[in-house]
């Protein structure tokens, strides 16, 4: 009996492995079970071709995904999709703490074993974060990215999840955890991102670096007391970080009033939160010093979690740093709110599209459930979805496979069967279930 089920449990399998060989609607599907085309993430980028013009697209089922990812520049396109992002995650215990010297810190020398610097570490020179996107036009989804360092120790030193350095970089409904420096964005202050429902985890300076970014409907989680959200260094960049309709929460240590906006850390600093929701208390003072006076370091319309606008007048204005080279005090001023007015340049249609158009939201829109699912004889079949270039097929939360047609071979079933179809940018819609 169990050489039976065998059988018919490898033949399932094999008719799984052609249907999303022959004919899916992903160029590469990523399994760390073995059941689709690579176990890891690196294999699958990889494998992409240089000097893609069109998007790359890549599914990652569920699973931990224990491994440093690399999008080399020459690489751009490339759009990873997860399954679900409480379930696809990417993740490493990594740091770039420097050599032990006897005088750590209260005898903090845990770090070390996992330091990029360390000759018998396991990420001896590896790049300093879980994650490095350095080609452009990149697209993620449904995927944790997640240091494992940050999280685990509840310490420092830098431990980044996320290192985008490309231009034309989007994300949704992913999730960023680390402690110290979670997510680095681009160097160059012409490069955009835009970034939505997203969960930003750290507590220090935990979202940091230059470029315009806009972040939408976002959570900024907050694990110290004391913690500081954003770091920038802004030089050219035109409008630096926006925040807009986003809401601040952490947990019941970074819930003790101490919390800070962000500290203004090299050249022109740019930051601001429209339309904030603070789900715990920020400091009456609101921003820090850091190593430059910012250009802007502003609000509009902050809000407690009942929902009452926050009274602003006592947030800082007034700064001080010394300056590196001349070890002189330099101090200056910057507004700390800004006007509806002011509010509202920074939206997605001044902030995003460029000369070029580009419009990543279009990426992000699921479309429909696929509809009049049968089951018959050991096919499942639907109904077209309009605009869709292929199908995921479930047995509850487990992928069967995909298909460009509208209909997959089913042996065997443990859970209800459903169907998602995906837009040509390989976002997956809204499922339709059996």
């Amino acid at each position: 009996m169990k050489n039976i089920v065998l059988s018919i449990l490898l033949m399932s399998a094999c008719a799984m492995i052609y249907a999303q060989a022959d004919s899916s609607p992903y160029q590469a599907i990523v399994a760390v079970d073995g059941s689709g085309d690579y176990k890891t993430v690196q294999e699958a980028i990889n494998a992409v071709p240089d000097g893609q013009t069109k998007p790359w697209l890549i599914l990652i089922k569920n699973g931990l995904y224990n491994e440093q990812v690399i999008i080399p520049k020459n690489k751009p396109y490339v759009h990873l999709i997860g399954q679900d992002k409480d379930k696809t995650i990417i993740h490493l215990n990594l740091n770039v703490g420097s050599k032990l010297t006897g005088k750590e810190i209260g005898g903090k020398t845990a770090y070390w074993e996992h330091s990029v610097h360390n000759p018998s570490s396991p990420v001896y020179k590896y790049e300093g974060s879980v994650v490095v996107v350095k080609g452009d036009h990149f697209y993620t989804e449904n995927i944790s990215y997640v240091n494992d360092w940050g999280v685990l120790s509840d310490n420092g030193p830098q431990a980044l999840a996320m290192n985008s350095q490309a231009d034309c970089a989007s994300f949704y409904n992913c999730k960023f955890r680390s402690f110290q420096d979670t997510w680095m964005t681009a160097n160059n202050d012409v490069s955009r991102h835009y970034v939505k429902d997203c969960w930003i985890e750290g507590a220090v300076d935990y979202f940091y670096g230059g470029g315009d970014v806009l972040l939408e409907n976002c959570t900024l989680y907050n694990v110290r007391s004391g913690a500081v959200i954003v770091a920038p260094s802004h030089k050219d960049a035109k409008y630096g970080y926006a925040f807009r309709n986003c809401i601040i929460d952490g947990n019941s240590e970074a819930a003790d009033g101490r919390l800070k906006l962000g500290r203004p850390w090299h050249n022109n600093s740019k930051t601001v939160y429209i339309n904030t929701i603070m789900l715990i208390p920020v400091a009456d003072e609101g921003w820090t010093n850091m190593g430059t006076v910012p250009g802007i370091f502003a609000e509009y319309n902050s809000r407690d979690a009942q929902g009452n606008v926050l009274d602003l007048s006592k947030r800082k204005t007034e700064y001080q740093y010394k300056d590196r080279q001349t070890g002189k005090e330099v101090s200056g001023t910057c507004q700390a709110t800004i006007t509806k007015e002011e509010a509202d340049k920074y939206t997605y249609e001044n902030m995003i599209p460029g000369n070029d158009g580009w419009n990543p939201r279009i990426m992000m829109e699921k479309l429909g459930s696929p509809r009049s699912l049968v089951y018959q004889q050991g096919t499942l079949k639907w109904n077209p979805v309009k605009n869709a270039i292929g199908y995921i097929v479930y047995d509850g939360e487990q992928i069967l496979g995909t298909t460009t047609d509208t209909s997959f071979p089913v042996s065997e079933m443990n859970y209800a069967l459903k169907v998602s179809a995906v837009n040509q940018y390989g976002t997956q819609g809204k499922k339709g279930v059996l």
